[in-house]
């Protein structure tokens, strides 16, 4: 089975989406979230977007760009690889938003097949929003042509640099955070991304899966909020990048630790490094970045 490399290049949209309070808000109750700024529309300045909302308005984007680029065959084999998010504000309540997306690289690796997609979305004045570079790992599945990649792609794995846990550092804080045996039926609703392997049984099995598995997104959301929490109030300002690489599965119900390290001023800002271990001790997020303004 094998990918060609010429998909490179290959677009999809602009799409036009209306964020709506309901949509906001359902995402982070779907993540636990009980934060009045979440929930109260009486605040002038509007209630307040996770930062990884943009992940909801990306996922038709991503449906397209899979359609029209993969076989029947190649599609059900991928799984979330890498996730690099640049925020160049919160999406707000009641605004358009347009997303266009792009394939920027095609390369192989030991398990499968890499493929890095490039989301864009700007505002009704053509303002960046936000944008994010999402890579998938297809796995079995072999590069057909020589590796391809853009000017408009970046290597996700270079934002986290030598992280604490790449040099055996203890981590200055850890969490464990529930994950019920519902919250990827619960977050395929609130966050409207839906994707079988994760609510569905049969196809997960046939996927190759042990059984449903938490989405990427949701088990990074989870650790972001997380590490938000533990960031001095000092810091409590925009989130302007979130990073890392998934490796692990999380299964539910269960019980993940996320591991993080203090804050670290660097030329972007603050840096919090952080870390997932699924309940059986193995890292299902790793190298995580969270970048916050100077």
């Amino acid at each position: 089975m094998k990918l060609s490399s010429a998909i490179v290049g290959a677009t999809a949209g602009p799409l036009d989406h209306v964020i709506d309070a309901r949509w906001l808000m359902a995402y982070a109750a779907g993540l636990g979230e009980t934060a009045l700024g979440f929930f109260d529309t009486t605040r002038p300045e509007g209630i307040v977007a996770h930062p990884l909302f943009p992940v909801c308005y990306e996922w038709p984007l991503a449906l397209l760009l899979r359609d029209r680029t993969l076989g029947d065959d190649i599609a059900p084999r991928g799984v979330h690889a890498t996730h690099d998010l640049t925020l160049y504000r919160l999406p707000r309540a009641g605004e358009r938003l347009r997303t266009t997306a792009v394939i920027v690289a095609v390369e192989p690796r030991t398990p499968g097949a890499y493929v890095l997609s490039r989301f864009d979305t700007v505002d009704v004045e053509g303002q960046p929003v936000s944008t994010t570079l999402y890579g998938s790992l297809y796995r079995g599945v072999a590069c057909d042509g020589a590796p391809a990649r853009t000017e408009r792609s970046r290597d996700t794995s270079s934002l986290a640099g030598a992280t604490p846990q790449a040099t055996q550092v203890a981590p200055d804080w850890s969490a464990s955070v529930p994950v019920a045996g519902t919250l990827a039926h619960v977050y395929s609703e609130c966050a409207r991304i839906w994707n079988p392997i994760h609510t569905d049984r049969a196809v997960a099995r046939a996927a190759g899966l042990p059984d449903i598995i938490l989405h990427g997104t949701a088990t990074l959301a989870l650790a972001v909020s997380a590490a938000l929490r533990h960031a001095p109030s000092a810091r409590a300002a925009p989130v302007t990048r979130i990073a890392c690489r998934f490796s692990a599965m999380v299964r539910m119900p269960s019980m993940i630790t996320v591991e993080g390290w203090v804050p670290r001023a660097d030329i972007d800002g603050y840096t919090i490094r952080f870390q997932v271990l699924n309940d059986e001790g193995h890292a299902a997020v790793t190298r995580g970045s969270l970048v916050l303004p100077p």
